[in-house]
């Protein structure tokens, strides 16, 4: 979990996220921006690479405007600033700019390390994203993200996901929510093996891949797999879901817009608008509203509406595996 030093406040007018674990970095790039648009709606997100960020870019950047409009400027991989550039930020350091707040990204280490120093040397709020290696580290992450949720989990539950589920932080953090979402009362160790059980041998998730760039034989494969080694069939439907309504969601999206403001806009972590990108180019309209009428169906079947929930969840593999294809 990230851990913040300095001040607290999203709104500082420079934050240092430092570390390689890109859910805990996204979080924290989330969090300034979404603090930024509570006190003013209009603020202008900027989120650069190091390439994009030249000399005198960044002065062209925090420069005010007619309408004094809040500004968050983000630099990813700031450890790889030119040293021109790199100059160019730590004089702006010394005399930031009201209205703006300045996020560097940061790996950390030993690459760049001057430029980290400097913001720590003028008080910069720091946000530790450091990538968990240690199972210790990933059980009290999902413990907090149940605490954040506002829900009581044991601690055999917590160790029985993070064995489940593995050391990916993102698929730990979204499955805790799944439980938060469908659980009532307190999560056990039951709850989580009803869930989750056989997980590492075949996932719901594995199976939607599959399905939506239209491999239907492994498709099917995977989910007569799943289901042997028993995974929860609502788990099953979710996966599938969220795999079509993805798919949805970007090719309704702005064309041209930045990865950045996708990601905001459609709540998907960068990571996954680009993974996403790859599995819609078969897609049509038409597909997509064919994929969500059979999950629809599949879900009503897993729920009781069928006697052969099995059959209705293969149906919809090979629905949403023939709507991948729609427009080749």
């Amino acid at each position: 979990m990230a851990k913040k030093t300095s001040t607290d406040d999203p709104l500082a007018p420079v934050t240092l996220a430092v570390g390689q674990e890109d859910l805990l970095i996204d979080r924290a790039v989330a969090q300034v921006v979404a603090a930024a648009r509570a006190a003013d709606p209009d603020t202008d997100v900027r989120e650069l690479a190091p390439d994009a960020l030249q000399p005198g870019t960044l002065a062209e950047l925090v420069s005010p405007s007619l309408f004094a409009e809040r500004k968050v400027v983000v630099v990813r991989a700031a450890q790889d600033l030119s040293a021109d550039t790199v100059k160019d930020v730590k004089a702006y350091l010394d005399a930031p700019a009201e209205e703006i707040t300045l996020v560097l990204v940061h790996a950390g280490g030993a690459k760049g390390k001057g430029l980290l120093d400097a913001a720590r040397k003028v008080g910069a709020r720091e946000v530790a994203c450091p990538k968990m290696t240690k199972p210790a580290d990933r059980l009290a992450f999902v413990r907090t993200e149940f605490r954040t949720a506002g829900r009581s989990a044991t601690p055999e539950a917590c160790q029985s996901l993070v064995d489940a589920i593995g050391s990916d932080l993102r698929e730990l953090a979204s499955t805790c929510a799944q439980l938060a979402a469908d659980v009532d009362g307190t999560i056990d160790e039951a709850v989580v093996a009803r869930y989750y059980t056989g997980r590492a041998e075949a996932t719901g998730f594995e199976v939607a891949d599959l399905a939506v760039t239209g491999r239907t034989a492994e498709a099917l494969e995977r989910l007569r797999w799943a289901l042997a080694v028993g995974q929860p069939l609502p788990g099953i439907t979710f996966a599938l879901a969220s795999g079509v309504r993805a798919i949805g969601k970007l090719a309704t999206a702005p064309r041209g817009a930045r990865p950045g403001d996708l990601a905001r806009e459609l709540g998907m972590p960068p990571w996954k608008i680009d993974r996403v990108r790859q599995q819609m180019r078969g897609w049509s309209g038409d597909g997509v509203a064919a994929a969500l009428r059979a999950v629809a169906e599949a879900d009503a079947a897993v729920k009781g509406a069928s006697a052969d929930p099995a059959y209705a969840l293969e149906k919809a593999v090979v629905t949403i595996a023939r709507a991948a294809r729609s427009r080749r």
